[in-house]
């Protein structure tokens, strides 16, 4: 069963900088739960190509997982997907200027193999409560270190 997962928020802080954190995935420990190393195997600059692994957990498992990005627009978009993983996905982070900051947009597309392959049938809610509560965390951080505050 596949999980196809969106979500969006807006972020008061102007794009460039939000863009320029969530696509440095070594941040990815400061703003989702459940992980706890990145490590970007590439030479910089991020772009098309770019690798890194990351080691997360899930539902009381340890997920080992490389990606490549395999789409990426500067200041605007960045998609990447597992070239290895015991829970392969796909995401796409955008950020779009808005009046007050950005509005950021996610989609997280993947698959259960293994022990999680039992979890299929939740993987969209769990996904979803994940993913959600992520976003609502990159927001405190970004909006809490504020230049200024």
């Amino acid at each position: 069963m596949a999980t196809h997962v969106e979500v969006s928020i807006d972020i008061a802080r102007p794009a460039h900088e939000v863009f320029e954190f969530m696509s440095d995935f070594t941040n990815n420990p400061r703003w989702q739960r459940g992980m706890k190393t990145c490590t970007i195997t590439s030479d910089p600059p991020l772009g098309l190509g770019s690798t890194y692994d990351q080691v997360a957990e899930m539902a009381g498992r340890e997920i080992v997982s490389s990606f490549e990005v395999v789409a990426y627009e500067p200041g605007r978009m960045v998609k990447a997907t597992t070239t290895q993983s015991t829970f392969p996905i796909t995401f796409t982070r955008m950020v779009e200027p808005t009046a007050d900051g950005c509005r950021v947009s996610a989609v997280v597309e993947g698959d259960a193999s293994g022990v999680f392959r039992l979890l299929a049938p939740l993987m969209p809610m769990m996904v979803r409560r994940s993913i959600t509560r992520d976003y609502a965390t990159l927001k405190e951080l970004l909006e809490a270190d504020r230049p200024g505050t």
